[in-house]
This record gives C-alpha cells, structure tokens and sequence, in this order.
C-alpha cells in the first residue's frame, strides 16, 4: 500500500469512501472500463448507478475506481460516472502498464480488472465486483495474448468476484495459467467455472464455497499466512438470465472470424468481441452481462460484510 502522502499526492478518495475507510466499514470496488468500453451510452452509466445501488443495499459502500485528468479517483461523482460513459472510447483503457502514463499525463483512464486490483490495494480495499476477467485469449500459442489482469491476480491482494473469465477467451488455458501462478479459482456454490453468459462449462474450479461466511475466514486466513496475491471467485450468473454455451459459442465463433478478417489485435480485441457478440444476440448478451455484474455486487457486498465482521 502506498503510504499517506503519495495517496495524497495522486489519489482522490471520495467522502463516502473516506469515511467507510476511516470507520473500517464494508466497501466493494468497481471497475470503470465496463462504463466506457463495455456497453453503449446510455446503459453503461445507468448500469453504473443499479451497481451502487445494490452495493449500498447490502450494506457496502460501492467505490468506482477511474483516473479523471490524471488523478487516480477512488469513488466517482454522478457527473464522473456520467462523463465516462457519454466519452465512451475515447477514454484510455488502462491496466497496469499504463496507470503512470496516464497520471503523468493529466489524462483520463478507466480502469481494467488488472489497475482497479492495484488501485484498490493502494488505499486498502480488498473485495472488487466485477463482470468477467481477462485470460488467455483463443489463439493464444501463437498471438501470445494473455490478459495482466492474471499477472495481478497472481500478485495484489484483492479478492476478485465475476462471473468467470470472459467467455471469449480459451478457458482451459487461462485456468491452467492461474494454476501456475497460484491463484485459487473458486466457484460460489459450483464444482464447475461458471463460463459468464453461461452458469457452467466443462472445466472444473480448485475449490468450491457455499457460503460467504467462510469464503471470507478463507481469505482471512491466505492473507494473514502472507500469502500473496489474488483470488479469483466465481458468481455463477442467474440462470434465467444466461445463454446456454452452445448457442453462445457458435456467436463467439462467428465474432472471432470477423475480427481475424479485419486483422484486430491487442487491447481492441476485448471491445470488438463484446460489441460484436452484442450484435449477433440481437441484445441479450448485454441484458445476460447487466444481470450478472449486478449479481456480483450483491455477493461481492455480502463478502466483504462478513470479512470486516471476521476481522474485528
């Protein structure tokens, strides 16, 4: 963690998240990428705003993370949440690579899974919501396109809830890098990797929690061995709102031949993909990614309740 002065110097903290901090309340962070790159204006900022909201009625305190004019925020105003999601993709996609550029710069950032984990460690949160993470992307053995939200989470120590890696990723060869690099995959109430739009797949988590309550002692316990790094907590998604993995499979495929026509690489092919898979399910993959994210809130609150309460 960053001592006090350097948070002073490029950190932000918002006064409900100040105050949760300062009072060792519950606090859930929320990362900002899916406001400017994850779904259209305007249901990325109402998304956004439902977010908090199901956070505070669980009893956490949400704190969106972002970088605005090249000061890390921790906890944004409406008009923030607003201005990201009216700028869309004009905003800089950040992980870790590009937190000091973006700073140094006095530019705007939102924030991946990978620089939400760093940021949040920065002042002290450790339950982050969110909807799916980066892996290991299909093609992988030859594009070498693996996300740094793995590296993170084989580092920082922020418990990460999603719905599992995104599904158009290569799931088993992100599993088996997170194996490698000793982060625990948990599945919330399932043997199996939840596989986003999807509840289940064929792949099986390394352990699997029933309950929040002793997920958190879990955690408790990890970090007070001085264990480093992340855990990767999988929410399955509701299942009246999933796409069953057949049907979203043969609409992942298709996205992918397009975006290998057009010849997308790098940090555009997440957005591309999404977009595209939006498309092609004529909007349910957006309504199947709004339920799930706030799925996530709901659990990720109730986590970090019974952490505090574990650690008093």
């Amino acid at each position: 963690m960053l001592n006090k002065e350097l948070i002073k110097k490029y950190v932000t903290v918002s006064p409900e998240v100040k105050d949760a901090l300062d009072k060792g309340l519950p606090i859930v962070a929320l990362e900002s990428t899916i406001i400017s790159h994850g779904m259209p204006y305007p249901k990325n900022a109402q998304t956004a705003y439902e977010c908090e909201r199901v956070v505070r009625e669980n009893g956490a305190t949400p704190a969106i993370i972002a970088i605005i004019n090249g000061v890390i925020k921790v906890g944004l105003t409406d008009s923030e949440v607003d201005y990201l999601a009216r700028e869309g993709r004009r905003v800089a996609k950040v992980s870790r690579r590009d937190i000091a550029h973006i700073v140094a710069n006095g530019l705007n950032g939102a924030t991946t899974v990978a620089s939400t984990m760093i940021i949040a460690d920065m002042v002290g949160i450790k339950i982050f919501a969110t909807g799916g993470i980066g892996g290991v992307h299909r093609g992988a053995e030859t594009s070498f396109d693996i996300s740094a939200d793995l590296e993170e989470l084989a580092k920082t120590n922020v418990a990460v809830i999603c719905a599992g890696p995104k599904a158009i990723l290569d799931l088993p060869k992100t599993l088996e890098y997170l194996e490698t690099k000793g982060v625990d995959v948990i599945g919330i109430g399932t043997n199996k990797l939840p596989a986003f739009y999807s509840s289940t797949s064929a792949y099986d988590v390394a352990h699997r929690y029933d309950e929040a309550e002793s997920l958190a002692n879990m955690l408790r316990v990890k970090w007070e061995l001085g264990l480093q790094g992340g855990v990767l907590i999988n929410n399955p998604i509701p299942k009246q709102y999933e796409i069953k993995a057949e049907i979203i499979d043969e609409v992942i495929n298709k996205a992918l031949d397009e975006m290998n026509a057009l010849g997308i690489k790098g940090q555009d092919v997440t957005p591309f993909l999404l977009a595209k898979v939006v498309e092609l399910t004529k909007g349910d993959s957006l309504e199947a990614n709004i339920h799930l994210v706030l799925n996530n809130c709901a659990f990720a609150s109730h986590l970090a309740r019974c952490l505090k309460e574990i650690e008093k």
